[in-house]
C-alpha cells in the first residue's frame, strides 16, 4: 500500500499548527520560539515546540517505514492510529499516568501530544544514576486498570470485541513476535553482540530449555486477548518529573503505538526486564545498593498491580463466576507470565537489533560482563517461570546473575 503524505519540519511546522484549530489553546504559531527534533526512538519524527510565551507542544508523525533503516524496511503509519487510540482510551482510566493527545490527523499519521518537556525519560534519569521513588507503584497500578479496564472483566463483552476487532496491530505484533521471541534463538541478521558476548549469544540460541520457553511466550502473546496493553511498556516510555530521591510529582506514560489486545503479563514482564537493565547496569558502575533498589522495583510494580487487581475484582462487570477465586487464579498465572515475557526482553535487547542504553552506553570492558549476566539472567528465568511461587523469585533468580546475591 503506497503512502504519499507531507513530513513535517522545521519549516512547515507553523504553518501545520496554525491549520489546526485543537492546537491554539497550547500555543502560538505566530510566535514559534524554537522547533527541535527531539525523537530518538526507531520509527518516528518527534519535535518538540515552544512558543514564545514558553509555551509547548509535541508533535509526532508516523514515518512509512522504520526510521532507523530507512525505506527498505516498509512500515505502515497508520499505527499512529493504534498510539492515539490507546492513549486516549488509557487516560480515561488514569488521566494522572498518561500523556494526553491534544489531537490525531490521520491524513499525514500526526499526533499533537501535551508538552511533557519539564519531566525526564525515567531511562535517561536511572542511566544518570538518579532515583525517583514511587514510580513503579503507580506503573503497576496503572496495569491493573488496563487489566480490568479494557477487558471483560470491566466492560460488556459486545463492547471488547468490538474493540478487539477496532485495535488490531498485526505489523508492529510481528514485529514483537520476529524481534523479541524468535530472532534471540534463530537469527536472522538483525542480530549483533560484542564479540566478547558471540559465545553468550550462541548458548542462549543452543539453550532448549529457553527456546522451549520463546515458544510458549510467542504462543501466548498471540493468542491471549486479554485487554489493551500498551506493548511496548519499559522505562524508556515512561516520563517522571520530580526532585532526585524523592518522591515523583508526576508520572506519565506515552510511545504506545505497539498497543493492541494481548496478555496482560507482557506489559508486566517489559518492566521487569527493564528494571533489571538498570540493576545491571548499576552492578557494572559498582553502585551496588542503587542496583538492588532497581531490582527491587520489580516488586514494588506487582505488589500495586496486585492490590489494585484484587481492588478491582469487586466491582468488575461480571462476579458470579468471576469471583474472588477466580481473581486469585488469574493473578497467580499473571504473575508466572511476566517472568516468562520478562526473560524474553532481557534476551532480545541484549542480542537482538534494538537495544537498550542502560547497557549500551557502558564502556566496552563493563558492557561486556554486565550483557553476559543480563542473559545469564533471561535464561535462568526462562527455566524456572512456571514454577515460580511468588514475586521474591525474580528478584533471588535475577538477582544471584546481576547482582552476585
Amino acid at each position: 500500500m503506497s503512502h504519499e503524505y507531507t513530513f513535517l519540519d522545521a519549516d512547515n511546522i507553523a504553518e501545520y499548527l496554525r491549520s489546526r484549530a485543537e492546537t491554539h489553546d497550547h500555543i502560538n504559531a505566530d510566535r514559534i520560539a524554537s522547533i527541535r527534533e527531539i525523537g530518538d526512538g526507531n520509527l518516528n519524527l518527534v519535535f518538540h515546540i515552544l512558543d514564545e510565551d514558553d509555551r509547548g507542544i509535541i508533535l509526532k508523525q508516523a514515518l512509512p517505514y522504520v526510521r532507523m533503516t530507512g525505506d527498505g524496511w516498509p512500515m505502515t503509519p497508520e499505527r499512529a492510529a493504534r498510539e492515539a487510540d490507546s492513549l486516549q482510551t488509557h487516560h480515561a482510566l488514569t488521566p494522572e499516568l498518561v500523556v494526553d493527545v491534544i489531537l490525531y490527523d490521520p491524513e499525514r499519521y500526526i499526533l499533537a501530544l501535551e508538552d511533557l518537556s519539564d519531566h525526564a525519560v525515567w531511562r535517561d534519569a536511572l542511566n544518570r544514576s538518579e532515583r525517583h521513588e514511587d514510580v513503579a507503584r503507580r506503573l503497576g497500578e496503572y496495569v491493573a486498570a488496563l487489566a480490568v479496564g479494557t477487558s471483560i472483566l470491566g466492560q460488556d463483552r459486545q463492547l471488547v470485541a468490538q474493540r478487539i476487532a477496532e485495535t488490531q496491530n498485526p505489523e508492529l505484533c510481528t514485529i514483537t513476535e520476529d524481534l523479541v521471541f524468535t530472532e534471540p534463538v534463530f537469527d536472522t541478521g538483525r542480530n549483533e553482540v560484542l564479540p566478547e558476548n558471540a559465545a553468550d549469544a550462541a548458548e542462549l540460541a543452543a539453550d532448549p530449555t529457553f527456546a522451549a520457553a520463546m515458544a510458549e511466550a510467542k504462543w501466548r502473546f498471540m493468542t491471549q486477548a486479554e485487554a489493551l496493553i500498551h506493548g511496548d511498556l519499559h522505562t524508556g516510555s515512561v516520563m517522571v518529573r520530580g526532585a532526585e530521591g524523592a518522591v515523583a510529582d508526576s508520572v506519565k506514560v506515552f510511545d504506545s503505538e505497539f498497543a493492541f489486545y494481548g496478555p496482560i503479563a507482557f506489559d508486566l514482564g517489559a518492566l521487569f526486564a527493564n528494571y533489571s537493565f538498570a540493576a545491571a547496569r548499576a552492578t557494572a558502575l559498582g553502585e551496588h545498593e542503587r542496583a538492588a533498589w532497581a531490582l527491587s522495583l520489580v516488586t514494588e510494580t506487582w505488589d500495586a498491580f496486585e492490590r489494585e487487581f484484587l481492588t478491582r475484582a469487586d466491582s468488575w462487570y461480571e462476579t458470579q463466576l468471576f469471583d474472588m477465586a477466580f481473581a486469585q487464579q488469574r493473578i497467580e498465572r499473571i504473575r508466572r507470565e511476566a517472568f516468562l515475557f520478562a526473560a524474553a526482553k532481557m534476551a532480545r535487547r541484549i542480542v537482538g537489533a534494538a537495544k537498550v542504553r542502560d547497557i549500551e552506553s557502558l564502556d566496552p570492558e563493563l558492557r561486556a560482563p554486565a550483557a553476559r549476566s543480563v542473559l545469564a539472567a533471561a535464561r535462568a528465568l526462562a527455566a524456572s517461570w512456571d514454577s515460580a511461587q511468588n514475586i521474591a523469585e525474580f528478584e533471588r533468580t535475577v538477582g544471584a546473575e546481576l547482582l552476585g546475591a
